[in-house]
């Protein structure tokens, strides 16, 4: 399994001494958080340029995450109005990353349901993706809703739901990732979890709560999510998903995060 890391776990907006670090912490992909690299959009311009610093780096884009970050107004179940801007900016999303050269847009944040009832939600949803991944299945991309924990959100929780969305939606474009911590938190670390998505599985997140270095709360049994993630044969992306907690010295928490990840699931 090769190892990315996030570049929310860099500084923003200017982190290329940080990237060319990276391969030798052990790390070959680079996730992209857009709004960790431009502060006010972004043109083709600049996605040849940071796609040529990434790979100069020795690094590949492997995809995005944290989507709607600098929209908070976007997401499922809005307005007609917001909704169009939602369809229109994932086709963007969508654009960007097979641009940079990833193939992975994670979907998290942006589809609390609140009061709408859970089988309407799911009906709306798969209206959403009807519209939605015929406008972008010539980028090569595929979107994989992110399994979450109930206090992160109250739609598609747990992997069992996005699994069965996707095999309901059967599309090219829709797929899987799973989460270490939401794992952890729906009680889905069993063997039978895993083997439900053996040779589906798209993306993998390696976190903690809190978004700390991997490993840093011992509430997540990394050891055990990488011996079932080698029980069904994954060779794709283990990226460690971080946040920035020290602008002085970034790398130390990186490392910290790398060596989990080769002790774990090397």
């Amino acid at each position: 399994m090769p190892f990315a890391i996030s570049n929310i776990a860099l500084p923003a907006f200017d982190h290329q001494r940080e990237l060319a670090a990276l391969p030798d912490l052990g790390f070959t992909g680079l996730e992209v958080a857009p709004s960790r690299v431009w502060r006010d959009g972004w043109n083709s311009g600049r996605v040849e340029a940071y796609r040529r610093t990434v790979e100069a780096a020795g690094l590949t884009v492997v995809g995005l995450h944290s989507l709607f970050f600098d929209c908070p107004e976007l997401g499922l179940f809005k307005t007609p109005e917001l909704r169009a801007r939602t369809l229109d900016f994932m086709v963007e999303l969508s654009a960007l990353c097979r641009d940079l050269g990833g193939r992975t847009l994670i979907y998290g944040g942006g589809r609390r349901r609140g009061d709408l009832p859970a089988d309407e939600a799911r009906a709306e949803t798969r209206r959403f993706l009807s519209e939605l991944l015929p406008r972008v299945e010539g980028h090569g991309t595929r979107l994989c809703f992110e399994p979450l924990g109930p206090r992160d959100s109250d739609f598609l929780n747990t992997a069992a739901e996005c699994l069965a969305l996707t095999e309901e939606v059967n599309h090219p474009g829709l797929g899987l990732q799973l989460d270490a911590k939401a794992l952890m938190e729906n009680g889905e670390t069993g063997p039978d979890s895993f083997a439900a998505v053996k040779g589906r599985l798209d993306h993998f997140h390696a976190n903690d709560p809190g978004l700390v270095p991997p490993g840093s709360t011992g509430t997540v049994d990394h050891a055990l999510l990488g011996r079932r993630l080698r029980a069904i044969g994954y060779d794709g992306w283990v990226s460690s998903e971080q946040r920035l907690l020290s602008e002085a010295d970034p790398l130390a928490d990186v490392a910290r995060g790398a060596a989990l990840l080769k002790e774990c699931y090397a």
